[in-house]
């Protein structure tokens, strides 16, 4: 397969990934957030207080705030990552002011509401981050913040960015005390489902299994659970003896199989469980093109 089909196929999952990132965000944005007067973070919220103060579109309005930005980012974002974000951000703009006002909008159960903004809006974006792209907004002014002051972390300037679009918000749009509180609860469900889409459906458990029968833990392992393992060589500090150490990864129902293994071949076996938030390779999730 040469680069040039790579490249095609490649442009094709970005594009169907912005598509429904783009769907998503326009969901949370359009059909759950506007409608239920919720001030959001980033861009969006600032284009959420514009929409609800003079009724402009906030895909437009969006793009209008980002473009400025984005440009005297451009050296810091770097070529690809420019071009990529834009693209997202233009596919996501078109598909909040032409698509989702043909799907209907929820006026119910606020906190249900503010759940669902949360979970569509963090899907959307999960999306798009996996592609190596944004959708803009804070993302870019955080780069720059953190270009000229590199000991400033990224959560910090992600906070203080996300807690003044929130206050506005609140102040323009929300007008009580109840915004601010959905605001700041839809802005913490992003986040967890941002991390959860990215990683956590590929989170799983890796052991590590000092023993002096690692040849037979390694055979039940492939026997019970289908699973390979590595072994290693250690050395004990007081002791200097050589040790055999076995390590395997696993989903997270299948630790327990190979505990119950563990202990059933070599009771004397010193056992590591680690949380892995994400395995990739041959009997785990393969990365896409």
């Amino acid at each position: 397969m040469n680069s040039l089909t790579i490249n095609r196929k490649r442009l094709f999952v970005d594009i169907l990934f912005d598509i429904l990132g783009g769907v998503f965000i326009a969901a949370g944005a359009y059909n759950f957030a506007a409608a239920m007067n919720f001030p959001l973070v980033g861009f969006t919220g600032i284009a959420l207080i514009l929409h609800n103060l003079f009724g402009l579109p906030i895909g437009i309005m969006n793009v209008v705030l980002n473009i400025p930005v984005a440009v005297l980012c451009y050296k810091i974002l770097g070529r690809m990552y420019f071009f990529n974000s834009i693209k997202s951000l233009l596919i996501t703009s078109v598909i909040i002011d032409f698509v989702a006002p043909h799907i209907p909008v929820y006026r119910g159960d606020a906190i249900m509401a503010a759940v669902c903004t949360g979970v569509l809006s963090g899907i959307g974006y999960a999306l798009i981050y996996m592609r190596r792209s944004s959708t803009g907004g804070s993302d870019f002014i955080i780069l720059a913040i953190k270009a000229k002051k590199p000991y400033m972390t990224i959560g910090r300037l992600s906070f203080a960015i996300d807690t003044i679009v929130v206050m506005l918000g609140t102040i323009f749009v929300a007008k009580s005390v109840d915004g601010l509180i959905y605001g700041i609860m839809i802005s913490y469900i992003i986040s967890m489902v941002i991390d959860k889409t990215m990683y956590g459906m590929s989170s799983g458990k890796m052991t590590l299994i000092v023993t002096s029968r690692a040849k037979e833990i390694a055979e039940c392992i492939d026997e019970t659970t289908d699973r390979g393992a590595t072994f290693l060589k250690a050395q004990g500090s007081y002791s200097s003896e050589e040790k055999d150490v076995v390590m395997c990864a696993c989903s997270n129902k299948q630790m327990y199989m190979i505990k119950d293994e563990v202990r059933g071949v070599d009771p004397d076996a010193f056992m590591i469980v680690v949380e892995s938030s994400e395995i990739m390779g041959e009997g785990f999730r393969k990365p896409l093109v």
